[in-house]
């Protein structure tokens, strides 16, 4: 019974082949029992990293591979019709090379993760959200070598099958060219870190918190609480102003008194302007700039610069101290100016009549 043939190869032949196949199976199963007791728990135990690496990524192509030679060898020991083995041959080619090129795109794979985000700085970590995109990027370029060099392991003219993607290439790059735009409008957004997620920013005549940064858009929630969405391409070419990253904010105060004002009031003035710091909290006790700066046409101008700590509420800061300064100039007498008109009359002899000039001055209208 042994040596009856069935498809040109005998019994026997057939059960060796299918006990060679088993034999494979038995091999992939104890090495895989032996490096998942021995070997794994030796690169654990190693402080350095690169084994780990090194096991996880070679671990499971290494038990395709037996099983491809096991199979191999179960093929090749029968016999089969020319066309058939030359088929075998030109699949194992091909395999193997995948093989190889899944191990190389399991270790870069690896690698990425250990030594970019395990070891990432806390700010080199914004650019995470760019990890998948990178890895798959990475894959896909792995992959495409891979297969270029099984099919021309198995003897297709590359260069022709090149020429006839590239045509298909041109035309999706048409299609896409927004999208790869975005991309890597997010990766250089993420590279360059002009803001991070949470930062308050300015971009053209928006300004608001961002809530997001994405592969395609970055997200923005505006003082109105309305989201604002802006394509990556466009934030990439934009001027941005980041206001988070201010140290201080500066406020300019223009302050007019009237022209009654004597040189004594306004030196006075001037000091308790000086005074500042020492009065409301958050306000930097440097870089203070107080100035009699200008004559116009209805006050006596004094420009008033401060600087709030970052520490500080924009918003209290600058309310404490437009109070302070109510306050203070009031109890000192100071009148503050506003725009207004006093007519002057002046009365001639009766030939010449009544003659009225206007004169616009600090002072309330005369009746």
């Amino acid at each position: 019974m042994l040596e009856t043939e069935v498809w040109g190869n005998t019994v026997q032949d057939w059960g060796i082949s299918l006990i060679i196949i088993l034999v494979a199976t038995i091999i992939t199963k104890i090495v895989s029992i032996f490096s998942k007791k021995v070997i794994k728990p030796f690169t654990t135990r190693t402080k350095n990293q690169l084994d780990d690496i090194i096991y996880d990524s070679i671990e499971k192509p290494l038990l395709f591979g037996i099983m491809l030679l096991g199979i191999w060898i179960a093929i090749h020991r029968l016999v089969y019709p020319d066309g058939f083995v030359k088929a075998v041959d030109n699949a194992y080619r091909i395999l193997i090379v995948l093989n190889i090129t899944w191990l190389f795109a399991r270790l870069a794979n690896r690698l990425i993760d250990v030594y970019w985000m395990k070891r990432a700085t806390k700010s080199q970590r914004q650019i995470a959200k760019m990890l998948p995109i990178i890895k798959r990027t990475l894959l896909v370029i792995v992959w495409i070598i891979g297969g270029v060099m099984a099919l021309s392991n198995i003897g297709i003219n590359i260069s022709a099958l090149l020429g006839t993607l590239g045509i298909g290439g041109i035309a999706f790059a048409l299609a896409a060219q927004d999208t790869v735009k975005n991309i890597f409008g997010a990766f250089t957004i993420l590279t360059d870190r002009p803001f991070t997620i949470g930062d308050t920013i300015r971009i053209d005549n928006f300004e608001g918190t961002i809530i997001d940064i994405g592969v395609r858009s970055t997200r923005m929630r505006d003082y109105d609480k309305r989201v604002i969405t802006f394509p990556n391409y466009k934030i990439a070419d934009a001027s941005i102003v980041n206001i988070s990253t201010e140290p201080m904010r500066r406020v300019i105060m223009k302050i007019g008194l009237t022209y009654d004002t004597t040189p004594e009031q306004m030196g006075k003035a001037m000091g308790i302007l000086r005074e500042m710091p020492n009065k409301i909290k958050f306000v930097a006790p440097k870089d203070i700039v107080v100035n009699f700066s200008d004559f116009t046409d209805s006050a006596l101008v004094i420009t008033f610069i401060y600087f709030i700590e970052k520490r500080g509420d924009i918003g209290k800061v600058t309310s404490d101290v437009n109070m302070e300064v109510l306050t203070s100039f009031n109890q000192n007498g100071f009148k503050f100016a506003f725009p207004s008109q006093t007519l002057y009359i002046e009365k001639g002899d009766e030939e010449n009549g009544q003659k009225e000039i206007s004169e616009s001055d600090n002072e309330k209208p005369a009746s």
